[in-house]
């Protein structure tokens, strides 16, 4: 028998993460896209709760309980009260698990402690570049050595850049092959701009030039070609969950208007345009997450995952600006206005061809 119901132990952490969204990330998700930046007070509960640290090792202080498919759920949740902020609450991540899986002792001990102390501390990768041709899996950013360091030019964009990031976790090539390595934001040669994007205004993000960077051997993250292609599924898969519990807010928010909102004496959701409107969004929302929890899955049990992240991802980019757009639609002009939630999400869900590793799981 196949059983989709998630374990007991799953269900306790998506209703404690549920309850979060909706008391605290909610209410507060309108002025972090206002002023450009997530609520720390938000940040430091979720902090409290935790959502990353628990999937760090005990030897450093975590919960050593990493699970795909739990961050999948997770994430899911985050995203229906704001991806942005969802994305923010998660961006320790960004460095902490790459370091966890790849990093050096010395790395692990100098940098992971922080992740799991006691205020929030967030990280960061550098992986999307601002090319018509980016290809995520052959990048133009490039690692050379030279006397026993690693030299790093080029250019990203996309880079989660929340106040406190101290480190970022860069994506190059080198030789033909994927490396990652580790570089304090105060290297020679490290510049970033704040970025002006159309949605997810509550992640602070900036475009990253690494001009001739120079860091240690030591910074290098073990991890080979293969080993970061899995890192990217990771980043698919955190992406397409939070793009999910977003498009699932867009849903809801349209469907309860559509049984409140009348015309003619009667509730529009007995519209027949409506009906089969919302009909169709819950269908797609539902497909999307099977896809999503299938390559979670893989991933917590070893097996191959790239092609199932990537139907993950491909799928939550094509329903979610249909959901969030028919969100908008039905409640007319209104959904037009920052009165109300449709348009946040709409401009949050616009970016989702472009989104890449903005989070892992």
């Amino acid at each position: 028998m196949i059983d989709f119901e998630p374990s007991e132990e799953q269900a306790l952490i998506i209703e404690t993460v549920r309850q979060f969204a909706e008391n605290e990330i909610r209410p507060r998700c309108r002025e972090a896209d206002e002023r450009g930046t997530p609520d720390t007070a938000v940040l430091d509960a979720a902090h409290e709760l935790g959502l990353v640290a628990n999937a760090l090792p005990e030897s450093v202080g975590g919960g050593g309980e990493r699970s795909a498919l739990t961050g999948a759920l997770i994430a899911e949740e985050l995203g229906w009260g704001d991806m942005a902020t969802a994305l923010a609450i998660l961006s320790p991540g960004l460095s902490g698990l790459p370091i966890a899986d790849f990093g050096s002792e010395s790395l692990q001990n100098e940098l992971l402690p922080s992740l799991v102390g006691d205020r929030f501390v967030p990280g960061s990768l550098a992986i999307v570049e601002p090319r018509f041709d980016f290809d995520v899996f052959h990048p133009h950013t490039t690692a050379k050595a030279d006397g026993g360091e690693i030299v790093l030019d080029g250019v990203k964009c996309q880079v989660p850049w929340l106040e406190g990031t101290s480190q970022v976790v860069v994506i190059a090539g080198e030789n033909d092959s994927l490396a990652a390595f580790v570089v304090p934001l105060d290297a020679a040669g490290l510049s970033a701009e704040a970025e002006m994007n159309m949605g997810l205004n509550g992640l602070p993000t900036a475009e990253l030039t690494l001009a001739g960077v120079r860091v240690p051997e030591s910074a290098r993250l073990a991890a080979d070609d293969a080993a970061i292609r899995g890192l990217i599924d990771r980043g698919r898969i955190a992406v397409a969950a939070a793009a999910l519990g977003t498009a699932r807010a867009a849903f809801e928010v349209s469907r309860d208007y559509a049984k409140q909102r009348e015309t003619f004496g009667q509730p529009i959701a007995t519209r027949q345009a409506i009906a089969f409107m919302l009909a169709d969004m819950a269908i797609e929302i539902d497909g999307a997450r099977l896809l999503i929890w299938e390559a979670a899955d893989a991933l917590d049990r070893g097996e191959p995952s790239g092609r199932l992240a990537r139907l993950a991802q491909d799928q939550m980019m094509r329903i979610g600006l249909r959901v969030a757009d028919g969100a908008v639609q039905v409640f007319g002009g209104h959904g037009y206005i920052r009165d109300y939630l449709p348009e946040l999400h709409l401009r949050n869900l616009a970016g989702l061809a472009s989104f890449e590793t903005l989070a892992l799981v």
